[in-house]
């Protein structure tokens, strides 16, 4: 296709070389009739000092001044017409040529676009695995440390309901402390620190 259009343009070139030369051939015999127009207006000027020789030739170059011009132009129109014809059916030719290009260049087009797309799916599927892989682990990581707040959330809890029996408790042996000055029995006193002992220590599923 490429050289068939490098020929279309060649082609075209030509003619167009071509019909400048045919422009400038027109343009030269118009110069010669006005030449030989002048010549026969000079020898009528000169009447009857001309001979009879003279004036016969005169008149054949007024012929030839009046006819032959006029059919090197008409032979010359005719070959710039089939010229003409001959340039539009090239650039006919070449349009048809330009369409089927980019027909061929469209079609191209969407399959580099298709291969692009398939490329850039297979490339990103690595990068989309590791992706999703170190989302999982992020997820992972997230549920791990929800878990550890749950468990420290409770531990506080505990930790808050220990510290109230404790003083619970403490309030209670303070109460036995001051009620053996009143009288009350040991049993009473050792009971109750031994509770307050117990809540000391931590549940097992909290210890370290």
């Amino acid at each position: 296709m490429s050289c068939t259009i490098d020929k279309i343009l060649t082609d075209a070139k030509t003619l167009l070389e071509r019909l400048r030369e045919h422009d400038a051939a027109a343009e030269s015999l118009v110069d010669q009739s006005a030449a030989l127009h002048r010549r026969v207006s000079a020898m009528r000027e000169a009447g009857a000092a001309i001979p009879e020789q003279y004036q016969e030739d005169a008149a054949d170059l007024k012929d030839v001044a009046k006819y032959k011009p006029h059919i090197l132009l008409s032979q010359e129109n005719t070959q710039i017409r089939d010229l003409q014809q001959e340039n539009r059916e090239l650039w006919v030719s070449l349009e048809e040529h330009q369409d089927a290009l980019e027909l061929i260049m469209s079609k191209y087009r969407k399959q580099m676009l298709q291969l692009m797309i398939a490329k850039k799916a297979v490339d990103a599927e690595p990068v989309l695995k590791a992706h999703q892989s170190h989302s999982a682990e992020i997820e992972s990581q997230i549920d791990r440390i929800y878990e550890m707040g749950e468990v420290m959330r409770k531990a506080v809890q505990v930790d808050d309901h220990q510290f109230c029996k404790i003083q619970e408790k403490l309030a209670q042996l303070e109460a036995v402390r001051f009620g053996r000055d009143n009288g009350c029995c040991r049993t009473k006193r050792l009971r109750v620190a031994k509770e307050l002992l117990q809540l000391k220590e931590w549940p097992v599923e909290f210890r370290s």
